[in-house]
């Protein structure tokens, strides 16, 4: 165990030699890539069988698997050491935030891209499917629940538990939604088409293939590529705490953005990236603050003989208040199922600037939370009825079968 945290803490930038940086990113770069696509396939293959949300919240486990390591090795050190326990919020934050304020747009700025050389209108919005909702209206019950925390400042096994329970509400929702048409199979990518009609048992083996395949390549890779690339920024003097809040999740958060950027690039296909985002987003703000205090609790009783609950400070909390305030404004903006160029834009200017300029958090977080009173309000005054929650609903109350969508 000592061995692998010492490999890992190169991973949060203390390694000081970015040696052989260039020679590993020769084939980490492009397996990768490989395991974007694999898994991709994957999910494309398995919504004729399962859910297109169940298929998502698997390729969501898969694509986030470097970053759940990451955040656990960050934690468990916090255990032994709490002064680095700022480490595991700036992680889990900006993870969260870069998928908000980096992904989100990314994806609807590539649908338009692609949809103008296919001669669609200049800057059309990117429409939901009504099955979407329940990964829209999925980001309430954790959002809710983390208003606790903040108020407590603390993050018990208690609070892990619930939040585990939340995702598993949610997983079960999701198999509520049918599959896919098979009619629909003919979009699909060739590697996709070539798994799922193969006959009997074949079908589930092809398709197990493609994920596990793409799951193992990322898992040996993982390690390589963020160490090369964490090494090579801590040498041009990145600071710790950027590294670990920005840096490592980008990286970790890689194969998802490549998916993401395939599925925009077809167009058609944009409403499925864009709810892959929002899978991750659930699934981070569930499972992966979940892991935090029980690693860090067993970390700490590991190392002292007691169990501890992980304590945030001031500081902390409006990490926390301010990721929380950005993807309540995500959910907001999803409400009617529709994303459009301003929202993009202004989710992407709002990201930049905090990035750009930390100091104005504050700012940033006023500006979140006065953007969602206006939408709120809007809502109200044009009696707007909210999608989400008419579509999530028809979802919970109708009967289970084999429809289409």
């Amino acid at each position: 165990m000592s061995l692998r945290i010492s490999a890992y803490l190169k991973l949060l930038g203390q390694a000081t030699q970015a040696g052989g940086t260039a020679l590993a990113a020769l084939w980490t770069f492009p397996s990768m890539l490989l395991s974007a696509f694999l898994v991709a396939w994957g999910a494309e293959a398995a919504q004729f069988l399962i859910s297109q949300g169940l298929a998502l919240a698997i390729l969501a486990w898969l694509q986030t698997l470097p970053e759940f390591a990451v955040e656990a090795v960050i934690a468990w050190e916090a255990g032994r050491n709490p002064e680095r326990a700022h480490l595991a919020i700036a992680n889990l934050t900006g993870a969260i935030r870069l998928l908000l304020g980096l992904g989100w747009p990314m994806i609807y700025f590539v649908f338009v891209f692609f949809g103008r050389r296919q001669g669609d209108p200049p800057v059309p919005p990117i429409k939901l499917q009504p099955e979407h909702a329940v990964e829209v209206i999925g980001l309430v019950p954790p959002l809710l629940y983390f208003g606790v925390i903040v108020w407590k400042q603390s993050i018990s096994w208690i609070d892990a538990l619930v939040l585990l329970l939340l995702y598993v509400g949610y997983l079960v929702v999701l198999l509520r939604n049918p599959p896919h048409n098979v009619d629909e199979l003919a979009d699909a990518p060739r590697a996709s088409q070539w798994a799922y009609r193969q006959r009997g048992w074949r079908r589930h083996a092809a398709i197990g293939a493609l994920f596990g395949g793409g799951g193992l390549l990322l898992y040996v890779t993982a390690h390589p590529f963020l160490e090369s690339m964490l090494a090579l920024a801590a040498t041009l003097g990145i600071s710790q705490f950027v590294l670990v809040q920005w840096v490592a999740p980008f990286l970790s958060e890689f194969p998802e953005k490549v998916s993401a950027f395939l599925w925009a690039r077809r167009v058609t296909h944009a409403p499925m990236a864009l709810m892959n985002m929002v899978s991750s987003n659930i699934n981070q703000w569930t499972v992966l603050a979940a892991m935090i205090p029980l690693v860090y609790g067993y970390s700490h009783y590991h190392h002292t003989g007691t169990w501890a609950d992980f304590h945030f400070d001031t500081g902390q909390r409006l990490e926390i208040i301010l990721t929380l305030l950005q993807t309540g404004l995500g959910l907001v903006l999803l409400a009617n199922m529709e994303f459009d160029w301003f929202d993009a834009t202004a989710l992407f200017v709002l990201w930049v600037v905090q990035f750009l300029s930390p100091h104005l958090r504050e700012e940033v977080s006023v500006a979140y939370a006065l953007w969602i009173v206006i939408l709120l309000v809007r809502f109200a005054i044009k009696g707007q009825p909210l999608l989400a929650w008419k579509y999530f609903w028809q979802t919970l109350t109708q009967k289970r079968s084999a429809g289409t969508t």
